[in-house]
């Protein structure tokens, strides 16, 4: 955001630059009595980019991280780990986030959350509700607030999907001197155990795990 408001900021004053030398121009070529009125025109000519409002954070945002054992949702048929016993998958595939807070006032977190789900070959349909949850904890505490999300998607057909959930969260905060860093919110499937176990194992399938391979053109 800073970025683009610099940017912005730069094209303001290139155009604003442009302008006056254009005008400077036009004044060299008519020095007649039209002078007055093209120095009006410009007067009253609105900007042609308004000025950004652009307010620094009273202090660092809280750090937003997926939680591993949680990272992935791997259904198993019989709990055997075999690609021809996958179901439903799913992999919080990544999180962008920022936050703003002034004074005393709450730290609102704003995330776009990208998930990335599969079916393999024990799915039984095209569509599947996932559920996962935004929790709040003092950092490398105790949780403070957590939220479940359903997650509805539609294969249409294929065997993977991807989708992008904006989400936000309102942290209160005790007074102004505290700070935003003192905060984690933590992002994951709901997962039962066993396929939390199987993430901190490191074990993983990819998305079209099960699917059986196309055969190769006859020869």
């Amino acid at each position: 955001m800073r970025l683009a408001t610099v940017a912005l900021a730069a094209l303001a004053v290139f155009a604003s630059t442009s302008a006056h030398a254009q005008s400077q121009s036009q004044r060299e070529r008519d020095r007649s009595g039209g002078q007055d009125q093209e120095e009006s025109r410009e007067s009253r000519r609105p900007p042609r980019i308004a000025a950004l409002r652009s307010v620094a954070n009273a202090g660092p945002c809280p750090f937003v991280k997926i939680l591993y054992d949680a990272a992935r949702f791997v259904e198993l048929e019989g709990g055997r780990a075999a690609a021809a016993n996958v179901g439903y998958t799913g992999e919080i595939e990544g999180v962008t986030a920022g936050c703003a807070y002034q004074a005393d006032e709450p730290v609102t977190v704003q995330m776009n959350i990208l998930f990335n789900l599969g079916r393999g070959p024990q799915a039984d349909g095209d569509q599947r509700t996932y559920r996962y949850w935004i929790a709040v904890t003092e950092r490398n505490e105790a949780v403070l607030a957590k939220e479940y999300f359903d997650l509805p998607v539609n294969f249409d057909g294929g065997a993977t999907a991807s989708v992008t959930e904006e989400q936000s969260v309102i942290i209160p905060r005790a007074s102004a001197e505290t700070s935003g860093g003192n905060f984690e919110v933590l992002i994951g499937f709901e997962v039962t155990p066993e396929m939390a176990e199987f993430n901190r194992t490191g074990s993983r399938f990819r998305m079209t795990a099960g699917q059986a391979a196309a055969t190769p053109p006859a020869q």
